[in-house]
C-alpha cells in the first residue's frame, strides 16, 4: 500500500499577513508595511476583540503575545500599531490561497480559515516529490498573493501539522512516523497538538514534561488523569493518528455552526445553553435539506486559542434538534476540562437522503420518530410567525434574546 502523505499549510501571521498586503495593494510606495513594524491586530474591548489577534515579529521582541489584551501590549510597547479586525478581508485572501491549492490536489480539507491540509499522495509524477511540490506552492502563495506560509509534510496527518509549527514564517519541515523521537520527543509537551494551559499543568504535575516523556508514559496513567483527552495525546505523541482528511469534494460533508462567545464561558450549564443554540441551527439545516446525520463532532476552542474536537458515531441517522443535542452534550461532557470556553461548535456529518437505507434504535425508534415531527411542525410554525414564535424555556430562562 502506498505511503500517504499530508501537507499543512498555515499562514503566518495571517490576520496581519493580510490586512499587510492590502494597505500595500490600496497604498503608495511610502505604505509601510505593518509587518515590518511593532503591530497587531485587535479591537473593541466591549466586543471580546479586546485582544491581541496577531502579531508582528518585531512586536514580539516587546514579549507581546496572542491572547494578552490590547491594553496590555500598550503598555510593553506604547508606539504599537493596532488594527481591527476584519473578518471580510480573511475570507477574500483565505479563499484565494484555498484556490491555489485546489490545483494541486483534489483532497483538501479546510483546518481553519488559515489552515489547509491536502492529501498529494498521487502527486508524485505530475508535480515531484513532496519536499519540491511544498516549495512551488509556498513559493506561488508568496509570489502571486503577497503573504508567506508554513507547509508541515508528514505520513501522518496530526503530524503534519505539528511540522508546519516548526521554525517560522516562510519554512518547509519533515516529520515523518520515523522522525518524531528526533524532531519531536525533545519538545516541551505544551507545544503538542491538543495541549492547552490545563493539560500542561496536569502533565507538568505528573513530572512529564516534554513530548518524548508524554509518549514513553503507560497510556493507562494518562487515561487514569486525563481520562479520554490522556489517550488522545499519548496517541499523538507517537505518532498515531486515525483520523481521515475530511474533503471539501466528499460528497457527505455535513452540516456545522460555531460561535465566538462574548465572556469566556467557565460553567457547563452556559455550556449547554450555546450548545442548544447550535444544535437547533444544525438540525434546521439538516431539516431543510432533508438530509440526516450519523456523526457528530463538538468543537472547543479555550482562552489559550488551543482549539481541540472529538466526534461520536451515532447508530442511526438523524435530523432532530434533540438527539443532536444529546449527543453533543455527551461528547462535550466527555471532553471538557473546565479551561475557560471561547469558541464552541457543533457540527453533523456522514449524511444519509431519505432514498439510503437508515438505521434506527431498536428500543427508541418511536421517540426518534416523534422528535422529529415535533421538530418538523416547529420549522413549519416559526416560518410562518417568525423564529420568535416559540422558544424553548431554556432560553427565557436566561434572559436572553436567542
Amino acid at each position: 500500500m502506498e505511503k500517504r502523505v499530508y501537507f499543512h499549510i498555515d499562514v503566518n501571521s495571517a490576520f496581519l499577513s493580510w490586512e499587510a498586503v492590502d494597505r500595500l495593494e490600496k497604498g503608495d510606495e511610502s505604505t509601510v508595511d505593518i509587518r515590518n513594524i511593532p503591530s497587531a491586530i485587535g479591537g473593541d474591548v466591549a466586543k471580546r476583540h479586546g485582544i491581541v489577534l496577531a502579531k508582528s515579529i518585531p512586536a514580539k521582541k516587546y514579549g507581546i503575545v496572542t491572547g494578552e489584551s490590547i491594553s496590555e501590549a500598550l503598555k510593553k510597547c506604547p508606539s504599537l500599531f493596532v488594527a481591527p479586525p476584519n473578518h471580510k478581508l480573511y475570507q477574500k485572501y483565505s479563499e484565494a490561497f484555498i484556490k491555489i491549492l485546489e490545483d494541486y490536489s483534489p483532497d483538501i480539507e479546510q483546518f481553519s480559515v488559515d489552515e489547509a491540509f491536502i492529501d498529494v499522495t498521487g502527486t508524485r509524477r505530475l508535480f515531484g516529490e513532496p519536499v519540491a511540490l511544498a516549495h512551488t506552492i509556498k513559493d506561488r502563495i508568496r509570489d502571486e498573493l503577497g503573504f508567506t506560509v508554513n507547509i508541515g509534510i508528514s505520513d501522518v496527518k496530526l503530524l503534519a501539522k505539528m511540522a508546519s509549527d516548526f521554525k517560522k514564517p516562510d519554512m518547509i519541515h519533515t516529520l515523518y512516523f520515523e522522525e518524531i523521537e528526533q524532531k519531536m520527543w525533545p519538545l516541551p509537551v505544551e507545544d503538542l497538538f491538543y495541549v492547552g494551559k490545563s493539560t500542561k499543568d496536569k502533565l507538568y504535575t505528573m513530572g512529564i514534561r516534554t513530548i518524548g516523556e508524554l509518549a514513553n508514559t503507560d497510556k493507562k496513567i494518562l487515561v487514569a488523569n486525563l481520562k479520554s483527552h490522556g489517550e488522545l495525546i499519548w496517541n499523538i505523541a507517537n505518532g498515531i493518528d486515525i483520523s481521515n482528511l475530511h474533503s471539501k469534494t466528499d460528497k457527505n460533508k455535513g452540516y456545522g455552526n460555531s460561535t465566538t462567545v462574548a465572556v469566556d464561558i467557565t460553567e457547563s450549564e452556559s455550556a449547554r445553553i450555546v450548545l442548544l443554540s447550535l444544535c437547533e441551527t444544525v438540525a434546521k439545516r439538516l431539516r431543510a435539506d432533508k438530509v440526516k446525520g450519523e456523526l457528530i463532532t463538538v468543537t472547543i476552542k479555550d482562552n489559550n486559542f488551543q482549539s481541540y474536537s472529538h466526534q461520536k458515531q451515532i447508530d442511526y441517522a438523524t435530523n432532530s434538534t434533540s438527539d443532536i443535542f444529546e449527543y453533543a452534550m455527551e461528547i462535550f461532557n466527555e471532553m471538557w476540562e473546565g479551561t475557560p470556553i471561547r469558541l464552541l461548535g457543533v457540527s453533523a456529518g456522514k449524511l444519509q437522503t431519505p432514498d439510503q437505507a437508515v438505521q434506527l434504535s431498536l428500543f427508541d425508534d418511536d421517540i426518534h420518530i416523534k422528535r422529529e415531527a415535533c421538530d418538523v411542525a416547529i420549522d413549519k410554525i416559526r416560518e410562518k410567525f417568525g423564529k420568535d414564535a416559540i422558544k424553548r424555556a431554556t432560553y427565557l430562562d436566561t434572559n436572553k434574546e436567542k
